[in-house]
């Protein structure tokens, strides 16, 4: 199983980025799909999760301004961020745990918020 995250970038404070991370070697059709970030001298805090059920969790840091978002058909998992802060400023990864346990990382796609 295989994880690639893609869409980060530089964007003022304020913007918007679109992330994206497609899943290939098993379907995610019954897994917990996650995105994670880590800032430089931090740990890595989970940013959003949608079950398989289709619900989603945000922590407080995020909820309102991010939207996370699968395509089962697609194996990908997006997270949509608005409203960007400089503090938004990390490494984003994605992370699926399936039903028999197994889980992995995706490499990380930075996204820096600046002027």
């Amino acid at each position: 199983v295989q994880l690639q995250a893609f869409g980060g970038g530089l964007v003022q404070p304020g913007g918007s980025l679109r992330l994206s991370c497609v899943v290939s070697g098993s379907s995610v059709s019954f897994a917990t799909m996650n995105w994670y970030r880590q800032a430089p001298g931090k740990g890595r805090d989970l940013v959003a999760t949608a079950s398989r059920g289709g619900s989603a969790n945000y922590p407080d840091s995020v909820r309102g301004r991010f939207t996370i978002s699968r395509d089962n058909a697609k194996n990908t998992v997006y997270l949509q961020m608005n409203s960007l802060r400089p503090e938004d400023t990390a490494v984003y990864y994605c992370y699926v745990e399936f039903g028999n346990g197994r889980t992995y990382w995706g490499q990380g796609t930075q996204v820096t918020v600046s002027s």
